[in-house]
């Protein structure tokens, strides 16, 4: 089995930062896109980032010139910059990964238990 494991949620006032990281542990050929989705109370969870194996990102409108995301593949780990931090990226952040298997030829989807974000003064 494979287990991501996200760390770095934290309180935050209006315009600082924060690094998530999440680290995927288990019996891993080899990852494919890493991700990272948020959901705020009330709301559907929405795509904030990902980034391909061969590092070609995504970025949700919202989240574009303020959030960069990488990754460690030697580590198999996933990280968010958040800058410039408002009230409205306030969610529980998930990290999400396509995750291929030793002894599999296809990828699994996983997710991590979440760590929350919240941005208030």
């Amino acid at each position: 089995q494979v287990q991501l494991v996200e760390s770095g949620g934290d309180l935050v006032q209006p315009g600082g930062s924060l690094r998530l990281s999440c680290a995927a542990s288990g019996i891993i050929f080899r990852i494919d896109t890493m991700g990272w989705y948020r959901q705020a109370p009330g709301k559907q969870r929405e795509l904030v980032a990902s980034l391909t194996s061969d590092g070609s990102p995504y970025y949700a409108d919202s989240v574009k010139g303020r959030f960069t995301i990488s990754r460690d593949n030697a580590k198999n780990t996933v990280y968010l910059q958040m800058n410039s931090l408002k009230p409205e990226d306030t969610a529980v952040y998930y990290c999400n990964a396509d995750v291929v298997q030793v002894g599999l030829t296809w990828s699994y989807n996983f997710w991590g238990q979440g760590t929350q974000v919240t941005v208030s003064s």
